[in-house]
């Protein structure tokens, strides 16, 4: 999986902002410590909201955060990676699955932020033509 440091395998799990994918390793730029992922399927949607003041409602711009797209290609932290072996999930399937996991885990939270995340994350569920 690992030799000094350098992820050796093709599909990787990789980390993005606050999502989680797993793609194709195009491409590493030891310099600048990344790498180049070819998005293949969504294992973690992003979370919504403003990632510098973390579960907070009441920011200037509350933003919606959109998973990477299927084939979008990403330049990632080299330490985010790592090997993946499993079987690759479909995009589509793998993105609902996410969706749906981060919508149920704030479903029992009644926080504004809660709230106004589940509002994003049904406006993304919308643009995705999953619903």
């Amino acid at each position: 999986m690992k030799g000094d440091g350098v992820i050796l395998a093709e599909w990787v799990r990789a980390t993005y902002k606050t999502g989680v994918y797993v793609g194709k390793l195009l491409d590493r730029n030891e310099q600048q410590n990344r790498a180049l992922v070819e998005v293949k399927a969504v294992l973690k949607h992003p979370i919504q909201g403003d990632l510098h003041n973390p579960k907070e409602a009441d920011v200037p711009l509350f933003h919606q955060r959109k998973a990477l797209a299927q084939n979008e290609k990403a330049w990632v932290p080299l330490s985010s990676l790592k090997a993946f072996q499993d079987p690759i999930p479909d995009y589509k399937e793998s993105l609902k699955h996410a969706l749906q996991t981060q919508i149920s885990s704030l479903v029992n939270d009644s926080s504004e932020w809660a709230k106004k995340s589940i509002e994003r994350l049904r406006e993304c569920e919308k643009e995705y033509n999953l619903s």
